[in-house]
């Protein structure tokens, strides 16, 4: 039976009564006063999520942006040193490896943040394909990583203004952290890469400063509200980023594993498209319904904002458009919901 590994911060969830389970080979918080206040936390005040499950790859060497340009979907010279860049790990199929987020720290020297479930195979494929004069590194045990989310976020943490996918080092609670203006909620907010000795003492800070402990339940939630895909459900190895509405994170016009394909996608248009929708009937969506119409749920769940049953899901290209009815197989009775314009919910300004 394999050993749960645990963050820097378990011991602080055990203390909080968090609900731990497993996820992705980790004991990780789903919930602690419940998924429906926390949730409704981020989107009014301010919520912090322990996401150090989530790995960290360096990529280092005069040739690191020359490697990574070859395997990374989006245009690395769209970004300066202080930004960070949305992309794609690709295979040679146009399928989705991983998605990610890479930091330039400067022209030779990147931190990818990779979900934590595809930490090894990232790291893996990219060593795997180095390149002379490029060095990979899994440094995710250095590091603790806090996700502080919600519209009053920056001004619970006393930080500065700053553009989204910037970053810089900074300060909070007298410890030192790189301030990542970065997220996956929809809501303003910062994630706080830390190193793991100081992670206690920086959920701490954030606590006294009025945020809310969240776990892995509201952060599904949210995300789902703004359409954000999960990788392992929305997106996988088998889906191309066309088809799944990533087209603008792919630079075509460069070459990159798979960009071929993905090309030839984009010029035959996709079969199938990951849309979003809402349910019309009641009923509560779930991962693997199938449509009626053709295609399947990939994320659905009740929207604790909008009080409906909502999520994603693959039909065919016909049926994607805004406003077009599908009729999902909710444990074998048949209900209706309507295709919508992306995000589902849009946080206030």
């Amino acid at each position: 039976m394999q050993t749960l590994q645990r963050t820097p911060l378990h011991d602080r969830h055990v203390a909080l009564g968090a609900r731990l389970v497993p996820f992705a080979g980790w004991e990780m918080p789903v919930q602690y006063e419940g998924v429906i206040p926390e949730h409704r936390a981020v989107r009014t005040g301010c919520g912090v999520f322990d996401v150090s499950h989530m790995g960290e790859l360096e990529v280092e060497g005069p040739r690191a942006r020359e490697l990574l340009q070859g395997l990374l979907s989006n245009d690395l010279d769209r970004v300066d040193a202080g930004q960070a860049q949305y992309t794609l790990l690709t295979n040679e199929r146009g399928g989705i490896v991983d998605d990610l987020i890479v930091y330039e720290l400067d022209s030779t020297r990147y931190l990818l943040i990779v979900n934590a479930s595809n930490r090894r195979a990232d790291y893996d494929w990219l060593k795997e394909r180095e390149l002379r004069g490029s060095d990979v590194r899994d440094v995710s045990d250095e590091y603790a990583l806090l996700a502080v989310q919600g519209p009053r976020s920056i001004e619970r943490l006393g930080l500065p203004d700053a553009p989204p996918f910037t970053f810089a080092p900074g300060e909070v609670g007298g410890v030192e952290c790189m301030v990542n203006r970065t997220g996956y909620t929809g809501e303003r907010g910062v994630e706080l890469l830390v190193e793991a000795d100081d992670a206690t003492v920086l959920w701490d800070a954030v606590l006294e400063r009025g945020a809310k402990p969240c776990g892995l339940g509201a952060r599904d939630t949210l995300r789902l509200e703004v359409c954000y895909p999960l990788h392992g459900n929305d997106i996988t190895p088998e889906t191309d980023a066309i088809s799944a509405g990533l087209g603008w994170v792919c630079a075509l016009d460069k070459e990159f594993t798979g960009a071929e394909e993905l090309r030839r996608v984009k010029a035959d248009g996709p079969r199938r498209r990951l849309s979003a929708f809402v349910m019309v009937d009641k009923a509560i969506p779930r991962s693997g319904m199938p449509v009626e119409e053709g295609g399947e749920v990939t994320s659905g769940s009740l929207s604790p904002m909008l009080d409906v049953g909502i999520g994603m899901g693959y039909v065919e290209a016909a049926l994607a458009a805004p406003e077009s009815e599908i009729t999902i197989d909710v444990r074998g009775r048949p209900r209706k919901a309507r295709v919508v314009k992306k995000p589902i919910y849009k946080p206030e300004d």
